[in-house]
């Protein structure tokens, strides 16, 4: 079945495939840096800021922000498997982020800013473990890789300001000096893959 979506308000509607659509979840560090790469690639159609993967129910950014309620930041992906596959997704994920650094993300330190995939079907997983598999015996990276692989559980939407966060607030100190050299970076090294 193919059904018109509208992903943003006073955006051109696109037509989407529903059999086609899937959902991954990412942990790499601030969310800000990885909702802001995927939201250019063509086939992504949501990219939700939020928390997964810890014991609270309904966490705020507030208690996030302590590492003590074992949630990661995470975007949430909808992505049409037919526009982008889900080893290309991971190729994206693992450029934006170093997946060496156990608990935090350049000075971003904590529990909260965890390298993990979270996979949504048997199918993710076994994609996910073999890229891992492959990184590590390519020795893309110098250290070990600490990526954790866990089955999805609970998602739980970030507040309305976290959305889109860099697009809306591109003179913050933090998007000027960590978000945008990385979405530079990645701009170039992904050109063929932006919307």
């Amino acid at each position: 079945m193919i059904k018109l979506m509208n992903k943003v308000p006073g955006k051109m509607t696109e037509q989407v495939n529903e059999k086609t659509i899937q959902t991954t979840t990412l942990a790499g560090g601030c969310f800000w840096c990885i909702e802001s790469a995927f939201n250019c690639v063509k086939g992504i159609i949501s990219a939700t800021s939020g928390y997964m993967g810890g014991e609270s129910i309904d966490p705020t950014y507030k208690e996030i922000c302590t590492g003590n309620s074992g949630h990661a930041e995470v975007v949430q992906l909808q992505f049409d498997s037919q526009i982008i596959s889900y080893g290309e997704i991971l190729e994206i994920f693992f450029s934006l982020h170093n997946p060496t650094q156990l608990n935090r993300q350049g000075n971003d330190i904590g529990s909260q800013y965890r390298s993990e995939i979270f996979t949504h079907d048997a199918q993710q997983e076994k994609v996910a473990l073999a890229m891992l598999a492959q990184i590590t015996a390519e020795q893309l990276f110098d250290d070990p890789i600490v990526t954790q692989v866990s089955p999805a559980v609970t998602f739980y939407c970030g507040e309305d300001y976290h959305q889109e966060y860099f697009k809306n607030n591109p003179e913050n100190q933090y998007c000027q000096a960590v978000v945008s050299p990385k979405l530079a970076k990645f701009r170039k090294t992904f050109v063929a893959k932006l919307k």
